[in-house]
C-alpha cells in the first residue's frame, strides 16, 4: 500500500505541487460555483423579495458552516494523521484512524441534528435574523440540518484521500455534487414549485451522492489505506489525536460563523436587510478566491505529511516556498478582478439599484487584504500537516476569530457601516503578521537541517518544532 503514496517523496516538488493542488483547486472552484447557485437561483425566483429571500440564505449559510466543520475536524486531523504514518510506513495505524472518521462522521451528523432542528428559530435569531429573512432561512436550513451526514462525511473523506496523494478523485466528488446542483436546483425550485426549499434538498442530494462516491473508493479498496470493519471500533487515542489536530481547523470554520454573528447583528443595525444580503453575496464572490487559496494549502499538506515522517527536510522547505508565492500571486489576481468588476459580479444576483450601489463600495473594500491571506493559509496547513496543534490553532482562529470580530466591534462603533467592511483587510493584515512570524521560525529550522545535510537529526528537528 505504501508504494502509491511514495511519489510524495521522490517526485518533483513543482510537478508534484501542480498535480496535488490542480485537482483540489478545481474542485474548490467547482465548490464556489456550487455556493453561489443557490443564490442566483433564489434571486431569479423571488423578484421584488430577492434581498429578503437571499438575506435568509446568508443567515442559513454560518450554521451550514458550523455543520461541515465537524467533517472538516475529521478530515484535517485524519488526513495529517495518515499522511504521517504512511510517510513512516505504519499502515495499520492510518487504516484505524480510516475507520474512526467513518464511525465519527455518523455520530458527530446525529449529535449535530437534534439540538440544530429543536431550536432552529433562535439559533437564526443569534445570528442576526431580520423578520423578513427569517422564514427563508429556516425553510432552507431546516433540510440541511438533516442530510448534515453527507455533509459531515463528505468532507472529511476528501480531506482524506487527498492525504493519500489522490486529489483527482476528491475533485471528481466535488464535480460530481457541484454539477448536479447546478441542474437539480432548476428542477426543485421551478420544476417542482418547491423555492428555498427546493433549493436546500437540491443541495441536499448533490451532496449525498458525491459522498456515495467517496465511500465506494474504500469499500472496494481501491485506497492506499484500506477500510477494515474491524477498525470502526472507536480507539480513544486516535480520537483525541484527530481532535487535537483537527481543532484548529474547526475552531477556523466556526470561527467563520461566530464572526458572521457579529457582522450581521452590526449589519441589521447599521444597513438592515440590504447590507446583510450585500454580505451574504461577497462572502460567495470571495470564495472564488479563498477556496483556490485554500486548493493550493490542501496541496502541500501531504507533501509536508509524507516527507517529515520521512525525514526529507529539504522538500518541505522547497514546497512551502513555491506555495507561498502560488498563494500571493493568486491573490492579488483575485483582488484586481473583483476590484475592477464589482458592479458587473454584484448584478448576477439582484438589480436592486441600493443594493448595487452600497455593495460596489462594500466589496472593493473587504477584498483589499487578499494578496495577505496565502501566507496565513500555507502556514496553518503546515502546522497541521506537522501534526502541531496549538501553532495550527491559533493561526486557523487569527484572521476571523482573534482579529476580525474585535476589529468589527470598535470600527463599526466608529465608521457604523463602513467600519464593518474595513475590519476585513484590518484583520488580514494583522493575520499575515503573525503567521510570517511563526512560519519563519519552523521555516528557518527545516532549512538549516537542508543546508547542513543533517537529515539524520529527525529527532532534534522534532524536538525543537514540538515546543513551538
Amino acid at each position: 500500500m505504501e508504494e502509491k503514496s511514495e511519489f510524495l517523496g521522490t517526485e518533483k516538488i513543482r510537478r508534484l505541487l501542480i498535480k496535488l493542488s490542480m485537482p483540489v483547486i478545481i474542485g474548490m472552484l467547482v465548490q464556489a460555483i456550487y455556493n453561489v447557485v443557490d443564490t442566483f437561483f433564489v434571486g431569479v425566483a423571488y423578484g421584488a423579495d430577492s434581498v429578503q429571500a437571499i438575506g435568509g440564505l446568508s443567515i442559513a449559510f454560518p450554521v451550514q458552516m458550523i455543520i461541515m466543520a465537524f467533517g472538516i475536524v475529521l478530515g484535517t486531523g485524519g488526513s495529517s494523521i495518515i499522511s504521517r504514518a504512511l510517510g513512516a510506513r505504519e499502515n495499520e495505524k492510518a487504516e484505524k484512524v480510516l475507520g474512526n472518521v467513518f464511525s465519527l462522521s455518523l455520530i458527530l451528523s446525529i449529535l449535530i441534528a437534534v439540538p440544530c432542528l429543536l431550536y432552529l428559530n433562535p439559533i437564526l435569531k443569534v445570528f442576526g435574523a431580520t423578520a423578513g429573512a427569517l422564514p427563508y432561512a429556516r425553510d432552507y436550513l431546516k433540510y440541511i440540518i438533516l442530510g448534515g451526514i453527507f455533509f459531515v462525511f463528505g468532507v472529511a473523506a476528501q480531506n482524506i484521500v487527498r492525504s493519500e496523494g489522490n486529489s483527482r478523485l476528491a475533485m471528481s466528488a466535488m464535480l460530481i455534487g457541484g454539477g448536479l446542483n447546478i441542474f437539480l436546483d432548476p428542477l426543485f425550485m421551478f420544476g417542482f414549485g418547491m423555492g428555498v426549499e427546493g433549493a436546500a434538498i437540491a443541495t441536499v442530494l448533490s451532496q449525498a451522492i458525491a459522498s456515495f462516491w467517496l465511500l465506494l473508493y474504500y469499500l472496494k479498496g481501491k485506497g492506499a489505506v484500506r477500510f477494515r470493519p474491524e477498525n470502526l471500533k472507536l480507539d480513544s487515542g486516535i480520537i483525541k489525536e484527530i481532535g487535537a489536530i483537527g481543532t484548529g481547523s474547526f475552531i477556523m470554520e466556526c470561527s467563520s460563523s461566530v464572526m458572521m454573528i457579529f457582522v450581521y447583528n452590526a449589519l441589521a443595525t447599521y444597513g438592515g436587510d440590504v447590507a446583510i444580503a450585500i454580505f451574504g453575496i461577497t462572502m460567495k464572490i470571495n470564495s472564488f478566491i479563498f477556496l483556490p487559496l485554500l486548493g493550493l494549502g490542501f496541496g502541500l499538506q501531504p507533501i509536508v505529511g509524507f516527507n517529515y515522517g520521512a525525514k526529507r527536510y529539504g522538500r518541505i522547505v522547497e514546497a512551502v516556498k513555491l506555495s507561498l508565492v502560488a498563494t500571493t500571486a493568486f491573490g492579488a489576481l483575485g483582488l484586481l478582478i473583483v476590484y475592477l468588476f464589482a458592479e458587473k459580479l454584484l448584478i448576477i444576483f439582484s438589480t436592486d439599484p441600493e443594493y448595487l450601489e452600497l455593495g460596489k463600495t462594500a466589496v472593493r473594500i473587504m477584498v483589499l487584504g487578499t494578496p495577505l491571506i496565502g501566507l496565513n493559509v500555507v502556514a496553518s496547513i503546515l502546522f497541521q500537516a506537522l501534526g502541531k496543534a496549538r501553532p495550527a490553532f491559533l493561526l486557523s482562529i487569527s484572521r476571523q476569530l482573534l482579529f476580525l470580530i474585535p476589529a468589527v466591534v470598535v470600527l463599526s462603533s466608529l465608521y457604523k457601516l463602513d467600519g464593518v467592511w474595513a475590519a476585513f483587510p484590518v484583520s488580514d493584515l494583522l493575520a499575515f503578521m503573525l503567521s510570517g512570524f511563526m512560519l519563519l521560525r519552523v521555516y528557518k529550522l527545516f532549512k538549516e537541517s537542508k543546508d547542513s545535510l543533517k537529515v539524520g537529526t529527525g529527532a532534534e528537528i522534532t524536538d525543537t518544532i514540538s515546543h513551538i
